[in-house]
């Protein structure tokens, strides 16, 4: 991606302190930094990663996708994801609805498997637009190894302290069985005209396991738990932003957190230009079921037997729960309110 200069993020809008976890420590086996992470992976959610050695690779991914989007909408639409709950390939703005009453979103993003990228030249799924294929080798693939490694040594962390065994979430997490998994490069338009409280991408809970994103802008909100007030994400140069996702809520009975997040317009002078995000999504095989492991640990075991009966049982295998959430986010798939609500994760919350 070119190099650009954007308004500095502002320091008068409500922002989250989220913690910044050095990857390097957490490698060393530093257990103050090990509880550190643990410590944010049970509050919120989420937190920085300094030191994660992924940012070359996310800005050759920054330069993949604003090739791709340069494209015409016409060619980029031969790669369309469809309705059916499906993620790989291209979505166009405005195919998502963004809350209950079925407002339009308006980011436009390209997802690229990562079992497409392990099968390479072979497509496992799709094809993609001309500039995957071009910077495969030189940015896709790379940036989509790094990233996964990054996220299969922070699981492995989380796992340690569930008193899980090491093999685990590896085993659920196998890049040789088919996934969800994914890289995305997401585009937002320029937000002079739209209300600083509308969302481009509308309030949820990640499907799978844990997202590691590379942003310039701010947009991203979260909602810290037990508060109705939407605080920005500050971006922070050279820290990647991790969050928790579904899957690592159930399969540890609620002791690590998936947090409601959305994006909306940049803050102030900022929503005057476009806002590009990278990210890479490691989500449990497809054959995967979504339950606490409370066989294989005593503190998810515990944690189980104090939810509410069936919360955490969801008895869908990781590819049905992430295709439910997907299609029923389509507009195509609208039928009413009723639509949306099916496409809720581990954190619905009616007014968010």
């Amino acid at each position: 991606m070119p190099a650009l200069s954007f308004p500095a993020f502002p320091d008068d809008v409500p922002t989250v302190p989220l913690l910044v976890i050095d990857y390097e420590l957490l490698k060393a086996g530093d257990e103050h930094e090990i509880d550190r992470l643990w410590q944010a992976a049970t509050q919120l959610g989420f937190w920085y990663l300094k030191n994660h050695g992924v940012e070359e690779e996310a800005n050759a991914m920054f330069d993949v996708g604003t090739e791709a989007m340069k494209l015409p909408l016409e060619e980029k639409m031969k790669f369309e994801q469809g309705d059916s709950g499906m993620s790989f390939g291209y979505k166009h703005a405005g195919a998502n609805a963004t809350d209950a009453s079925g407002a339009l979103d308006s980011v436009e993003f390209l997802n690229v498997a990562q079992d497409d990228v392990l099968a390479w030249p072979a497509p496992a799924h799709r094809t993609y637009p001309a500039p995957v294929g071009a910077h495969m080798a030189s940015a896709v693939r790379p940036f989509v190894l790094k990233s996964g490694a990054v996220n299969a040594t922070l699981l492995g962390i989380l796992g340690d302290r569930l008193g899980l065994p090491r093999e685990a979430l590896a085993a659920r997490h196998a890049p040789a069985e088919h996934s969800g998994s994914e890289a995305r490069c997401i585009r937002a338009p320029a937000f002079q005209d739209m209300p600083p409280e509308k969302a481009a991408l509308g309030s949820h809970t990640d499907f799978g396991s844990l997202s590691f994103l590379h942003n310039r802008l701010g947009g991203l909100q979260v909602l810290p738990p037990g508060t109705d007030e939407w605080k920005y994400v500050r971006p922070i140069p050279g820290h990647a932003i991790c969050n928790l996702g579904d899957a690592m809520t159930i399969f540890s009975a609620g002791i690590l957190r998936s947090n409601l997040h959305r994006v909306v317009p940049p803050p102030k002078a900022q929503a005057a230009h476009e806002r590009w995000s990278v990210v890479f999504f490691t989500r449990p095989g497809n054959t995967v079921v979504l339950e606490p492991l409370s066989a294989q640990s005593a503190l998810i075991a515990d944690a189980a037997a104090k939810a509410p009966q069936g919360k955490y049982g969801t008895g869908a295998t990781s590819a049905e729960w992430f295709a439910r959430r997907i299609a029923n986010q389509r507009v195509k798939n609208r039928k009413g309110p009723e639509t949306w609500y099916a496409s809720r994760g581990t954190e619905h919350k009616e007014t968010a």
